[in-house]
């Protein structure tokens, strides 16, 4: 067996952009962080609880809907700023963006009945179950 000797080497652009950036891709948007929030789920004997964590937005930003069994929560906001006092101005845009999907069989919950409400940062979202989907009590069955 020969010696050989082991001479390290710069990775090529395309390795790291395969090691680093593309690995990222799905959690930035080229190179800028994006803000997906936080989600808490819960689930009661009677409906399903979505509370999703948006601080310092309005009810009219966000879009809730039921698609093929899937709860789809999305928002979108812009927001432009402009200063101008003579000797210079400034234009500032600001742009956010999220889509989360939580899949729901449709059949354990009540599509009609579905609410969503809007309070103090914090999206509530209450998905009733079907008499169906409820929990049903203990049974106790005899051995014979």
């Amino acid at each position: 067996m020969a010696i050989t000797r082991f001479t390290p080497r710069t990775p090529s652009f395309m390795e790291k952009f395969l090691e680093n950036d593309f690995r990222n891709l799905f959690s930035t948007t080229f190179g800028m962080e994006t803000n997906v929030p936080a989600v808490n789920l819960k689930e009661t004997e009677k409906e399903i609880q979505v509370e999703v964590a948006a601080p310092g937005m309005k009810k009219d930003d966000f879009d809730v809907e039921m698609e093929n069994g899937t709860l789809v929560i999305s928002s979108e906001h812009r927001e432009e700023k402009k200063e101008d006092d003579g000797e210079y101005s400034r234009r500032e845009f600001n742009y956010q963006a999220f889509r989360r999907a939580f899949p729901v069989p449709e059949h354990i919950v009540e599509r009609d009945k579905i609410e969503a409400k809007y309070h103090d940062g914090i999206l509530r979202i209450h998905l009733p179950k079907t008499e169906e989907a409820r929990t049903k009590p203990h049974r106790k069955i005899e051995v014979h």
